[in-house]
């Protein structure tokens, strides 16, 4: 074979390989502009349609409960940011009653560790701590399996996605996670103003909110993603009921102690109750927090060291600010819903 042949020879291998992986459903990523790569490897857990469905299928399930009463959609819901408003504290089967607030689910793509306290490292492993923890859903996953596995129609969704129709616990924690990385959100008005989109722009009030942002919030809260995906001390009083201490529970590193994730701020306005406790229900109860409430001990994050002096005026352009961080498109997107099919979404006991 010649160089000329041998070369059309592996452009058409090429050639045939993308109309397959394309054909099969893959599907890239989509990373806003102007966005850090990220972290999340998708070389392991590649994106299909069908990963997709049989995902969000599984997010919607209460087959993952022991009793099979709840879901994840039940402490994430998508219209507050998939995140649990009812509730300060996240409620598993049979009314138990957590320790923490349910964190709100986006942009997970980018985010290395997991919980409030950081304890997970993977996203395909994140799932594992509800479905076993005696509070929320109670359950092993050998019992999910089998529930699973007696699904015709999950036989047929696995065998579409992995090849093969028995599913297992790494082929079910890929499948969550292919939905809930997908959980992208970036079209705020604040993403709109910073894209300089046609006709949208910030009114006075949300732009000088948004300075008193640049000068108070943004070292923690960095740009774009509204985090700084790290774990903090922000002189949060310590909660009487659980003693809660973040993050040295895991690390066991007193330099950690009332350390928490900081949060991102994408759709505050509707992923209250604030703080890992939910001990606050309004925005305001928060920067009136961070102006007057703040505990002043040896952890406290360097960055809230000096005090925040802020008018009631300055609060509620602050307040404006945040607003303009709700992704409506996002919030109420039908593709991110419960899925409106023929087939009932708790189907284990199928003949």
């Amino acid at each position: 074979m010649n160089k000329r042949r041998l070369i059309l020879f592996v452009i058409t291998l090429i050639c045939i390989f993308l109309f397959s992986w394309k054909s099969s459903g893959y599907k890239e990523f989509y990373v806003p502009k102007g966005w850090p790569k990220p972290v999340y490897d998708f070389k392991k857990n590649p994106l299909s349609e069908q990963g997709f469905e049989l995902g969000r299928k599984l997010f919607y399930d209460p087959i993952l409960s022991r009793d099979s009463t709840i879901s994840c959609a039940s402490c994430h819901l998508q219209y507050t940011g998939f995140a649990h408003t009812d509730h300060a504290l996240s409620h598993g089967i049979e009314g138990r009653i957590g320790t923490r607030n349910a964190m709100s689910i986006m942009n997970l793509a980018w985010t290395k560790l997991f919980h409030w306290d950081g304890g997970v490292i993977s996203l395909e492993t994140q799932p594992i701590n509800p479905i076993t923890n005696p509070l929320e859903m109670d359950n092993a996953l050998v019992n999910v399996l089998k529930k699973i596995n007696q699904s015709k129609h999950y036989q047929k969704m696995f065998y579409n996605v992995f090849g093969d129709s028995v599913a297992t616990t790494k082929n079910l924690l890929k499948a969550i996670s292919q939905y809930t990385v997908s959980l992208v959100t970036y079209n705020s008005k604040y993403d709109k103003v910073m894209r300089h989109e046609k006709d949208v722009f910030f009114s006075s009030q949300e732009k000088n909110g948004y300075e008193l942002f640049k000068r108070n919030c943004v070292t923690c809260h960095n740009e774009p993603m509204l985090t700084n995906n790290s774990f903090a001390d922000n002189g949060l009083p310590l909660d009487t009921d659980y003693k809660d201490y973040g993050r040295v529970t895991i690390t066991q590193n007193p330099k950690d102690s009332f350390n928490f994730r900081v949060p991102t701020l994408r759709n505050i306005e509707f992923t209250y109750p604030y703080m890992h406790d939910g001990r606050f229900k309004k925005l305001k109860e928060v920067i009136n927090f961070y102006t007057d409430g703040r505990v002043k001990r040896r952890t406290l994050a360097r960055e809230l060291q000096k005090p925040i002096r802020l008018s009631e005026n300055e609060k509620k352009d602050l307040i404006a600010f945040l607003l303009t961080l709700t992704d409506k498109e996002f919030l109420f997107n039908p593709k991110y819903s419960y899925p409106n099919n023929k087939t009932k979404t708790n189907q284990y006991n199928e003949k």
